[in-house]
């Protein structure tokens, strides 16, 4: 069986497999959560204690997910598009859906770096 993120608090728990994750995203001391299907769902989770959770229950799967600055956490999987002067990262399937969200251009820089010194 594969590997599921299990986030729990004291009124919710939400298991869910890592490829349906897009990314999360930092809103204080909450995170959103946004799934392949469109769903998103606020956890009272910072996102440092996300990537520790990630990191602690997922184990090499967990290599999957970058953190992209200060307030996204990335399945890079998903990068489709980056553009650094506009500041731009197009997460897709590339069939049923495509999500834009913006990071730092130090931020989106060094994901490019990393995914260009990979294929090298």
């Amino acid at each position: 069986m594969a590997k599921h993120l299990l986030i729990t608090t004291s009124n919710d728990l939400v298991r869910i497999a890592p490829d349906r994750i897009v990314y999360l995203s930092s809103d204080g001391n909450y995170s959103t959560l946004v799934q392949a299907d469109g769903e998103m769902r606020m956890l009272s989770y910072q996102l440092g204690q996300i990537e520790k959770l990630i990191a602690s229950q997922l184990g090499a799967e967990g290599k999957y997910f970058i953190r992209i600055g200060k307030s996204l956490i990335i399945n890079r999987s998903y990068i489709y598009y980056i553009n650094v002067p506009k500041q731009k990262l197009v997460l897709s399937d590339t069939a049923s859906f495509s999500l834009t969200v913006t990071a730092s251009r130090e931020a989106l820089k060094q994901l490019k770096e990393l995914l260009e010194k990979e294929i090298q």
